[in-house]
């Protein structure tokens, strides 16, 4: 092309740099060929993402889920957390998933920012692939948008997609939780990604810089609520395929209050025991330093909880042990009971 016919303005004078969008996408490819299934068809850069059904499904159901990190993700921009993010993404897609005994197949991101910072989105997206392998799906496609004038400098936006697969005959959808199962619960990593404005609102009213305060094992606030949401895929999908499973529960936004009642009919209650266990530090800090109430904790917090199976009380040996097998240490929070005021119901001490 001439000097003539360059003249006037440009896509890059109106603030998206195209040529930095293709450099992400060769930085990215790598880490997506390592997630790559052998039901992977194709590779990055085509305008849709194929995928074909495994075998071994009779009557193959298709499950999907979408989701994001919340405002956890303001933490990684204001203290430059970007290297683990994106196993959050991955995970509050995945865990969802598995409830129903899905099986995830696939995930596609997408990543929006004013300006791109190849480095800062190269970082992010390396780790949702890394969060794909822990899942053990394959990250087949995104999206990266570069808006001038919506997002301030240095701020991006993140949303994931997961399709996964379920036998229609052993889909988990509650129907089958009965009074006097069980609750066996899962620990999670920290507040996983939920409640993120309270803690951000607690870390203001404290006035303290989470990178410099300390909890009592000298592990600074900013890396304990930074801690990657744990990814159950692996653990829970092995319990399920005992057969023994009733029910089951993402703890994510809404805790305890909002996310139990919707495994189970609703002449039914969850009765969970506060003293089967003990809240990790983190959860007392932000209580205390937040004036907190126990309801208001339960309700916005996993409290130390990321994931709940539900099953008969005669199954749960064998349920609790095959968990433990890959790797879990299950305990039993409480019981279904029959209860037509209330959905889910507390006893003992919140400590």
């Amino acid at each position: 092309m001439t000097r003539e016919h360059q003249k006037g303005l440009s896509y890059r004078d109106a603030g998206v740099d195209i040529d930095a969008g293709n450099s992400l996408v060769e930085r990215i490819k790598p880490h997506a060929r390592r997630t790559a299934r052998k039901e992977s068809l194709g590779g990055l850069g085509g305008f849709g993402a194929l995928f074909k059904i495994p075998e071994g499904y009779k009557n193959p159901i298709l499950v999907s889920g979408t989701d994001g990190v919340g405002t956890k993700l303001k933490l990684a921009i204001d203290y430059n957390r970007h290297q683990h993010i994106g196993q959050d993404l991955v995970a509050m897609c995945v865990n969802d998933l598995i409830v129903a005994n899905a099986e995830p197949l696939f995930f596609l991101d997408y990543y929006a920012t004013g300006v791109l910072d190849v480095d800062v989105a190269a970082t992010v997206i390396k780790s949702i692939a890394d969060g794909c392998l822990i899942a053990k799906c394959a990250l087949a496609g995104g999206e990266t948008a570069e808006m001038p004038g919506m997002y301030q400098a240095g701020d991006y936006d993140l949303a994931g997609f997961c399709v996964g697969i379920a036998e229609e005959n052993l889909i988990i959808d509650g129907s089958k939780v009965a009074e006097n199962d069980v609750l066996l619960a899962l620990p999670s990593s920290g507040p996983h990604s939920n409640g993120y404005s309270l803690i951000r609102k607690i870390f203001e009213h404290a006035g303290v810089n989470p990178e410099i305060a300390l909890l009592s094992d000298n592990t600074s606030l900013i890396d304990t609520v930074m801690e990657p949401t744990r990814i159950y895929v692996n653990s829970v999908r092995h319990a399920m395929a005992t057969g023994l499973v009733s029910g089951a529960v993402h703890l994510t936004g809404g805790g305890f209050q909002e996310n139990l009642p919707r495994s189970f009919d609703r002449n039914l209650a969850a009765h969970i025991d506060l003293d089967t266990w003990e809240r990790p530090e983190i959860f007392k800090w932000l209580e205390h330093h937040g004036d907190v109430g126990a309801e208001e904790m339960l309700r916005t917090f996993n409290c130390g909880l990321g994931f709940i199976l539900i099953c008969p009380k005669a199954d749960a040996n064998l349920v609790m042990q095959t968990l433990s097998d890959f790797g879990e240490s299950p305990i039993i929070i409480g019981q279904i009971i029959e209860n037509k005021n209330a959905s889910v119901t507390f006893s003992g001490a919140f400590s």
